[in-house]
């Protein structure tokens, strides 16, 4: 007897520069690898990160002036292409913060299909709009809604007073140690993230670093990422008088060397999901310092284990933090020796697991 396949259609912005795009990537492949018949569909055209299955790239048909009519036109081929596919679930990713038009996706463009929502963010009104029976709306049509942490899915089971969410974390892959270019001198710090300071408060990482002594150790920063707050952080590291100390390198899709090269990576942000850089750090042997924002790093870290938890805003905690593990080299070869390990539960078999157990379940 022939076995069925179930069709899943992952809906998303793009498949770059982020970490809930890498993360939609990534489901992509351990759904192709569990015999799903995989499709996606991307709303821009941004696409860097590796994928599986079939791709729709809807944003190859946007015009420069993006009219009303053309993106009627892309909503009208996306709803088209869910009815000639006849998909057994739709997995969204996509921020989902406008009210009107996710009404539009829940009765027009998702209608009569299983919809699965995917929350990836602490900030659930980012996925979930402001306009409460909306929302309402929107999980009582849903099959689950999926948070990337305990905090996230706790949240919208209280707020919505639910019990739909449930946690499954984002995956981590494991990274080729072939690719690293082990032989670098240079020793530095790195953080890794959109250049965004409303969300990654990226300020904070510069006041720490200034405060602390790595300079004096001859420790670099590195900031990989792109984003509109650029020529701000220039300008505060310009301030501070530490320009000939920081490093600047655009977003790269491929940042396994800066990983494995650097002494450490740092997390400030004010709030996140389950971040990516944290557990991509740790699954090379890196440890990490993160402030303690909601939601994630404390689902990751265990305080001096595999890296420092610190408390958030406060500058003066984070340069202690960063010193200790330039000065104290026991903690610090306690937490790299436990990095790897810490991260093995989030390996793509155990999370493919827990999606294939909710897209079986009937």
């Amino acid at each position: 007897m022939t076995k069925e396949v179930k069709k899943v259609c992952l809906v998303t912005i793009s498949l770059s520069k982020g970490g809930a795009e890498r993360s939609t990537a990534l489901l992509s492949k351990m759904l192709v690898d569990a015999e799903f018949d995989v499709h996606i569909v991307v709303l821009t055209n941004q696409i860097d990160y590796e994928y599986s299955g079939k791709l729709l790239n809807l944003g190859k048909l946007k015009s420069k002036q993006d009219s009303l009519f053309n993106r009627f036109k892309r909503f009208k081929i996306l709803r088209s292409y869910l009815l000639e596919h006849q998909f057994d679930f739709i997995i969204d990713s996509r921020n989902r913060q406008f009210a009107v038009k996710e009404l539009f996706y829940l009765y027009f463009i998702y209608k009569n299909f299983k919809i699965i929502y995917a929350v990836r963010s602490f900030k659930i009104e980012m996925y979930l709009p402001k306009i409460n029976w909306i929302a309402k709306q929107m999980i009582s049509k849903s099959t689950k809604i999926v948070g990337v942490s305990k905090a996230v899915s706790k949240r919208i089971n209280e707020f919505y007073q639910t019990e739909k969410a449930v946690t499954i974390y984002n995956p981590v892959e494991t990274l080729d140690v072939k690719e690293f270019n082990c032989s670098s001198k240079e020793k530095y710090i790195v953080f890794i993230g959109r250049l965004e300071n409303r969300v990654k408060n990226i300020n904070l990482l510069i006041e720490g670093y200034e405060l602390s002594n790595l300079r004096n150790e001859n420790i670099r920063l590195k900031i990989i990422g792109t984003g509109s707050d650029k020529e701000h952080i220039v300008d505060k590291i310009k301030a501070l008088e530490i320009v000939d100390y920081v490093d600047f390198i655009p977003f790269t899709p491929h940042i396994t060397d800066y990983l494995k090269n650097a002494l450490y990576l740092v997390l400030t942000s004010h709030y996140e999901g389950f971040p990516r850089v944290l557990i991509e750090s740790l699954s090379v042997g890196i440890p990490v310092i993160s402030v303690d924002c909601q939601s994630g790093p404390n689902e990751i870290i265990l305080n001096e284990v595999n890296g420092l938890l610190i408390e958030n805003y406060n500058s003066q905690v984070l340069s202690n933090a960063m010193n200790r593990f330039v000065y104290d080299n026991d903690l610090y070869q306690k937490c790299k020796t436990n990095a790897k390990d810490s991260v093995k539960h989030l390996n793509l078999e155990n999370i493919a697991s827990q999606w294939i157990k909710i897209l079986n379940y009937e």
